[in-house]
């Protein structure tokens, strides 16, 4: 569904039937506020990478820079391999092998 910032994510719930204004983000639970949306990394990742087995985990933090600026923070967990840590854009490398042309040569 679209984000109030125009992104496509899977986790963004809207009901709007008749008049209603339900928005919530169920990543983030009842931290989540509208204005999040806009610095999420969240639909950028689903949009990089749709691996089956990758997990998200989101939480709301406080940037030391500025202490009024609220962001998404992003952890990652794989179910098959059972690692976390690694860049959810590209994932963990072993669910989705890349194609053999890509493949470097020695």
């Amino acid at each position: 569904m679209k984000t109030p910032a125009g992104s496509e994510c899977k986790y963004f719930y809207g009901d709007y039937y008749r008049g209603r204004d339900l928005e919530e983000c169920r990543l983030l639970g009842a931290a989540w506020k509208s204005d999040l949306c806009r610095t999420c990394p969240v639909p950028s990742i689903g949009m990089a990478n749709a691996c089956e087995f990758m997990q998200l985990h989101g939480e709301v933090t406080r940037s030391l820079v500025a202490a009024f600026q609220r962001r998404v923070k992003v952890t990652v967990f794989c179910d098959k391999t059972r690692r976390s840590g690694f860049d959810p854009h590209i994932g963990c490398g072993e669910c989705h092998p890349l194609p053999p042309i890509f493949a470097v040569k020695k």
